[in-house]
C-alpha cells in the first residue's frame, strides 16, 4: 500500500519538502527509514515517547515501530510504562518544552501514518502549517480539553480530525488528544458503542461524529470567537458572485467566476462534498487515478489560488431574493451578493423506515470503507442494488462474519465484474424481492431488521449488528423550499445556463436537474452557472 503526500496537497498538512511517498512495509523498510530519517532532521527539541504495552500482537508491532523510529534520530527517546492506567497498547508524545499530550492507542499505520509523523515533527519543534490568526485563537483557548478520536485505519476522513486535534494539542498545553483505532481496541469501541468513524469525545462525552478540520472544531469550542467571526462576515462588502457549497460544482463555479475578475466569495461547511467518501476516482480527464480526499484538497488549493474569499465553516440556512440577494447563515452572519450560485450537493438517501435515523452512527452506516473495520466478525446487511452497494458488500465481506444483501428486485443492477466478484464470496447471502420495513435496536445499537417479502407480503426478521444503506443520494435542498422552484424529488430546476426561477440565482451540480450525477458533469455545470451569472451581471449593468 503506497500513500503519496505533496506539499501543495491542500488543507491536510503535508510533510516538509516537495513530496513524500509512504509504502506501508513489514514495519519500516530501508527506503522508508532513509526518508523518515531525513524528515526527522527537522526536529529541534527532544521527543519523549512513553510506551504503554500489553500482550497483544498490536503491542508487539507498536514496540517494533517505536524502536525503529527512535533509531533514526537521537532526539527521539522511548521509555516503557507498565503501571499507568491508560488505554493499551498506546504511546504518548511529549517534549521538555512542549507537554503536548498527543497519544496513539493502536498502531498508527495506514492513513494515520502521516498523523504520526506530523506529530513527531510538531512535538519536536518543527512549526506546524497554520494561519497566525488561527494559531493565536488556539493558544488563547481557556479551559481543559481532553479529546479522544475513534478511527479506522482505512478511513480517509479520519486523518483530518486526528491531525487537527493533534495541532490543537501542540499549540495549547491545556489540550490533549488520543487517537483510538476502534478495530484494534475493540473492547473500548464496544464499551462506547462506536459504530461510525471518526467519532470524537471531549472530556468523556461524545462531541461530534464525522469529518472536521481545525476551524470546525474551534467554532464548536470557542463560541465567543465564532460570534466575532460571524460579525466580521456580516461586515463584508457585497459580492458580485457568491457560491454556496464546497463540492466539485461549487469549486468550478468559484474558479470560473474569479477568473472573470469579479468579486467572488464561497461559503460552505467544508470542502469536498461527496468526493470525500469516494475511494477511487478514475474518470477525470487527464488524471488516470486519484482519490476523493486528495482530489478535494487539490480543488480547494486551486480555489484559494484564484483569490476566492472562502468563508468556512458556515452553514447557509436561507436566501432572500432582492436587488441584493441576502444569504443568511446559521451562525447569525449575513452576506449580500448581486448573484448567487447554489451548489449544495447531495447527501445519502434514507430508507425512511422506523429505527433508521435513531441508529445512524449506532449500527446504521453509509460508508463501508470507513466504518467497515468496526464490524469485524459481525453480521451486517447492505441495502441497495447499484455499483456502490455491491462495492460496499465486497468491502464488508472481507471483515464481517457474514453479509446479507437486501434487493427489491430479482437481481442487482451493478456492473457485471462486481456481480461476478460478489457471487464468488462465501460469506454473502442475497435476499431478492424484499423490502426493509424497520431497523431494531437495543442499548442504543442495532440488533436486527424486519423485512417484507414482496411476493407474499409476509414479514420476517433477521438478527444483525449493522445495516449499510446504499440507495443513492438526495439533494441537500430542504432549506431552499419556497425560495426557488424544485422538482418533487427536491432537485433545483435550472435551464441550459444554470438559471433558477429566481432572477440572479443560479445553480449547479448534483442538487439540480442536471442528469448523470458525476464529478466531471458537476464541474461542467458549475462552470456553466458561473458564466451564466457573469452574463447576468453584464446585462444588468
Amino acid at each position: 500500500m503506497c500513500l503519496s503526500f505533496n506539499k501543495k496537497a491542500g488543507r491536510r498538512e503535508s510533510l516538509p519538502g516537495s513530496s513524500f511517498i509512504i509504502c506501508e512495509p513489514e514495519m519500516l523498510d530501508k527506503q522508508l527509514k532513509d526518508q523518515l530519517a531525513a524528515y526527522l532532521e527537522n526536529l529541534t527539541n527532544p521527543v519523549d515517547i512513553t510506551f504503554s504495552p500489553d500482550r497483544s500482537p498490536t503491542s508487539e508491532e507498536m514496540a517494533k515501530l517505536l524502536s525503529e523510529v527512535s533509531s533514526l534520530s537521537a532526539l527521539v527517546r522511548v521509555t516503557e510504562d507498565k503501571d499507568s492506567e491508560v488505554l493499551r497498547p498506546s504511546f504518548t508524545m511529549n517534549s521538555p518544552d512542549n507537554p503536548a499530550g498527543i497519544s496513539f492507542a493502536g498502531l498508527p499505520m495506514g492513513h494515520e501514518f502521516t498523523s504520526f509523523v506530523l506529530a513527531l515533527l510538531h512535538v519536536g519543534g518543527h512549526p506546524p502549517k497554520v494561519e497566525p490568526e488561527t494559531a493565536s485563537q488556539i493558544r488563547n483557548l481557556k479551559g481543559t480539553f481532553h479529546f479522544e478520536t475513534f478511527v479506522s485505519l482505512t478511513c480517509k476522513n479520519c486523518p483530518d480530525v486526528v491531525q487537527a486535534l493533534n495541532l490543537l494539542s501542540v499549540l495549547n498545553p491545556n489540550i490533549s488528544h488520543v487517537m483510538i483505532d476502534g478495530a484494534a481496541l475493540t473492547e473500548e469501541a464496544t464499551r462506547r458503542n462506536i459504530m461510525s468513524v471518526p467519532t470524537i469525545y471531549l472530556n468523556g462525552s461524545e462531541f461530534a461524529v464525522g469529518r472536521m478540520n481545525v476551524k470546525d472544531i474551534l467554532a464548536m469550542i470557542d463560541t465567543e470567537s465564532a460570534e466575532t467571526e460571524a460579525q466580521k462576515i456580516s461586515e463584508k462588502e457585497a459580492f458580485d458572485i457568491l457560491v454556496i457549497g464546497g463540492g466539485a460544482a461549487a469549486a468550478a463555479a468559484a474558479i470560473y467566476a474569479a477568473r472573470k475578475g469579479v468579486r467572488t466569495g464561497l461559503v460552505t461547511e467544508n470542502f469536498g462534498g461527496q468526493m470525500l467518501n469516494t475511494t477511487t476516482i478514475e474518470n477525470i480527464i487527464a488524471i488516470k487515478q486519484t482519490d476523493g480526499v486528495r482530489f478535494s484538497a487539490e480543488i480547494e488549493d486551486n480555489v484559494r489560488h484564484n483569490g476566492v474569499d472562502i468563508m468556512m465553516p458556515q452553514r447557509v440556512e436561507k436566501i432572500v431574493p432582492g436587488d441584493l440577494i441576502e444569504v443568511k447563515m446559521q451562525s447569525g452572519a449575513t452576506l449580500r451578493t448581486k448573484t448567487a450560485i447554489l451548489a449544495p450537493g447531495a447527501s445519502y438517501r434514507l430508507l425512511n423506515i422506523p429505527g433508521e435515523t435513531e441508529h445512524i452512527g449506532r449500527g446504521v452506516a453509509f460508508c463501508a470503507h470507513c466504518d467497515g473495520p468496526l464490524f469485524k466478525n459481525r453480521n451486517v446487511a447492505v441495502v441497495g442494488s447499484g455499483n456502490g452497494a455491491i462495492e460496499a458488500l465486497i468491502d464488508l465481506a472481507g471483515v464481517a462474519r457474514h453479509v446479507t444483501l437486501f434487493l427489491r428486485r430479482d437481481q442487482a443492477s451493478a456492473d457485471a465484474v462486481l456481480l461476478e466478484k460478489m457471487d464468488s464470496l462465501p460469506n454473502v447471502t442475497i435476499k431478492t424481492k424484499v423490502q426493509l420495513v424497520e431497523i431494531h435496536g437495543e442499548n442504543n445499537k442495532v440488533n436486527g431488521v424486519s423485512y417484507r417479502n414482496l411476493n407474499t407480503d409476509a414479514i420476517d426478521s433477521l438478527s444483525l449488528d449493522g445495516v449499510f444503506i446504499q440507495v443513492g443520494q438526495q439533494p441537500a435542498t430542504d432549506w431552499l423550499d419556497g425560495t426557488v422552484e424544485l422538482t418533487p424529488q427536491g432537485e433545483i430546476i435550472i435551464d441550459s445556463i444554470g438559471r433558477t426561477s429566481v432572477p440572479g440565482v443560479f445553480a449547479a451540480g448534483d442538487a439540480t436537474t442536471v442528469p448523470y450525477k458525476q464529478i466531471v458533469i458537476a464541474m461542467g455545470s458549475g462552470a456553466t452557472a458561473a458564466l451564466g451569472a457573469f452574463d447576468y451581471l453584464i446585462r444588468m449593468g
